[in-house]
């Protein structure tokens, strides 16, 4: 089950997402796709690939907010499902 511990853990394709940059919201969507090194998140008007370093991913996981740091997560995602902690 996911939680705010062990999100990074999990799948992250299908979340809703807010992409902070040095905390400014950049982008808010769905993310639709994972790579290594980026996202696709797709909103209502468009789809858009956003590098994971130096950004912070905001979901939300029942009312909960849980910030993961685009750094901390650069992995491979069938990696990221076993190193991230």
């Amino acid at each position: 089950m996911r939680n705010a511990g062990n999100l990074g853990k999990h799948e992250l394709i299908g979340l809703d997402v807010r992409v902070y940059k040095a905390d400014v919201m950049e982008y808010e969507g769905r993310i639709t796709d994972e790579t290594m090194n980026t996202f696709e998140i797709t909103d209502a008007s468009k789809s858009r690939t956003v590098p994971k370093t130096g950004r912070s991913f905001v979901f939300d996981l029942d009312g909960e907010n849980v910030t993961l740091v685009g750094d901390s997560i650069r992995y491979r995602p069938e990696d990221r499902t076993k190193k991230v902690r």
